[in-house]
């Protein structure tokens, strides 16, 4: 059989999912024309296959594609019931055909190739990447890998946010499209870990009802299909008068480790794989969009398309502490967040969840939290990166992040 000849191209796109689809997008947004790109992925994606919830402006330009998005949520724990007013932000809701509809358009008008395979080698020679894709080889100047990957370097608290979503469509009007539940912290705590579950409403009878668990392993089918259908008991959905019309299921990791930005010089890894994942909440999809946005306008003015970091570094340590606080018991996870929702104004806590707070909001932050059991977490990450240091031997090297439990009929994991 003859050998296809190598593609040559400017960017190519490691994979075509969230991540590399808003890139596409903004690709687009930003009037790039002329550059030569390729999408490496063996998968055209389309259609519902995941869910993005986030913090936004009116005005992020996303407004067209959203499927929903509150102005008021309410966050709730056994003892109370608290109704937030977000302006001047939003809490938005956005699924995943649009993002590939709007990606393919862009794609088109790009002109865009597209590898049906997926890459088997990527090899960075410091000129140019080669990417070896079935039968095919392309050839870029620059690679965006968004393929999942894990940690480079394992975390000290290493824990995942999993999820089971029941999209539940009602026979009457049962739900309250003007407000969502964001947390409720009512639902049964794990002995380590948090629970919560919440309800995203799109009309008065079509809503998302989700639970979701913080904790270091996975529920089994039957315990997802167990705990959410006790929290719709909760919510007092009567299941009789409810259709279950969708599940989503996903796993995203709660780490502290360190996830390889620049894995060589011209290769640079987008979401999770890229760090775009925030360590102690799991939201995703805002920092996407940042980076997204910031390569596109780099490759306009002629620079790399290398975005800056997702988050600050001082956000990755405050992350570090707030996690080996909830996993030694130190702090409930309920009682955490009542906190910096009662002390705080609301749009501080949204913005310092998606990592855009001055240190001078992080102080005022952290001030409205149990003093001891904080320091006690901050001591003891600092005596563990000493340690670290010392005996780096004692940690563990290897740390998969597992796929979602999904049963005989689950659909592929949302990300939020």
């Amino acid at each position: 059989m003859p050998t296809a000849p190598p593609v040559d191209v400017d960017l190519a796109l490691v994979g075509g999912g969230g991540a590399g689809s808003l890139v596409l997008a903004a690709l687009d947004r930003c009037g790039v024309r002329g550059l030569r790109v390729a999408v490496v992925d063996p998968v055209r994606r389309r259609g519902q296959d995941r869910t993005w919830a986030f913090w936004g402006r009116p005005d992020d330009g996303l407004d067209s594609l959203l499927a929903a998005s509150w102005s008021q949520v309410e966050v709730a724990t056994p003892g109370r019931r608290r109704v937030l007013d977000l302006a001047p932000l939003r809490y938005a809701m956005l699924r995943s055909a649009a993002v590939y509809d709007q990606a393919a358009t862009a794609e088109h008008r790009l002109g865009a190739v597209r590898v049906a395979a997926p890459a088997r080698a990527v090899e960075d020679d410091g000129d140019r990447v080669t990417v070896r894709a079935g039968g095919a080889t392309v050839r870029a100047s620059w690679v965006l890998d968004s393929r999942p990957r894990p940690p480079r370097r394992v975390g000290r608290t290493n824990w995942l946010q999993h999820f089971r979503g029941w999209w539940l469509e009602a026979d009457r009007p049962l739900f309250d499209p003007g407000r969502a539940v964001l947390m409720d912290f009512r639902t049964p705590q794990p002995a380590r870990g948090v629970s919560f579950g919440y309800l995203l409403p799109v009309t008065d009878r079509y809503a998302l009802v989700e639970y979701t668990e913080f904790t270091p392993g996975l529920l089994t089918d039957a315990g997802y299909d167990a705990a959410l259908a006790g929290y719709r008991d909760q919510l007092g959905l009567d299941p009789g008068r409810l259709r279950v019309r969708e599940v989503e299921n996903g796993v995203i990791p709660m780490t502290d480790g360190r996830f390889d930005l620049r894995p060589s010089p011209r290769v640079v890894r987008l979401g999770t794989a890229g760090g775009a994942t925030r360590p102690s909440t799991g939201f995703t999809f805002a920092a996407m969009y940042r980076q997204a946005g910031q390569i596109a306008e780099a490759l306009a003015a002629g620079r790399a398309p290398v975005p800056a970091p997702a988050y600050p570094r001082r956000h990755r340590w405050l992350d570090a502490v707030a996690l080996r606080a909830l996993d030694r018991g130190g702090v409930g996870g309920p009682d955490f967040f009542d906190r910096l929702f009662d002390r705080n104004p609301a749009e501080r806590v949204l913005r310092f969840l998606d990592g855009t707070t001055s240190p001078a909001e992080e102080v005022a932050l952290m001030g409205t939290t149990r003093l001891s059991p904080m320091v006690a977490a901050t001591v003891g990450d600092a005596a563990a990166r000493l340690r670290d240091r010392v005996v780096p031997w004692r940690r563990p090297t290897t740390w998969q992040i597992p796929p979602p439990v999904t049963g005989a009929t689950r659909r592929s994991p949302p990300q939020r």
